[in-house]
C-alpha cells in the first residue's frame, strides 16, 4: 500500500510511471514475482489488488471497479478484426475479448461480462 499521507489519483499512466493527483492508481502491466499482469491479481489476499508500480516494489491497493482490465477493441485474432467479444476459440462457447489490439502477438484476455 501507498504509505499514510501519500495516496493520490494518477491520472496517467504509463508503465512504471504516474502523473499523480489525489488518489492513487493502478499500474498495467506491471510485474510481480515471476510474472507480468494486465489485470488485479488475487495473491495471498482475500480481494484482488494492482500493483501502483510497473515492477512491484511494495507499493499496491485493492482494485476498485473502475481498475479491473478493459477490452481494447478493435482486436485481431487470428486472420481477423473483431468490434466485439467473440466466442470464437472458446472452448465453452463463452464470449471473451483482448486487453491489447494484437490477441495473436500477446495472447491478453479476459471473459466479458
Amino acid at each position: 500500500m501507498i504509505p499514510f499521507g501519500r495516496e493520490q489519483k494518477c491520472t496517467h499512466a504509463f508503465l512504471s510511471f504516474c502523473v499523480y493527483a489525489d488518489v492513487s492508481c493502478c499500474v498495467f502491466p506491471f510485474y510481480y514475482r515471476d510474472g507480468l499482469f494486465h489485470d488485479c491479481v488475487k495473491f495471498k489476499a482475500k480481494h484482488k489488488w494492482c500493483s501502483l508500480n510497473g515492477t512491484y516494489r511494495g507499493y499496491w491497493k485493492y482494485c476498485s471497479e473502475e481498475d479491473f482490465a478493459r477490452c481494447v477493441f478493435p482486436f485481431w485474432y487470428r486472420h481477423l478484426i473483431y468490434w466485439e467479444c467473440t466466442s470464437d476459440g472458446d472452448a465453452f462457447g463463452k464470449m471473451w475479448c483482448s486487453l491489447t489490439q494484437n490477441y495473436n502477438k500477446d495472447k491478453v484476455w479476459k471473459y466479458c461480462d
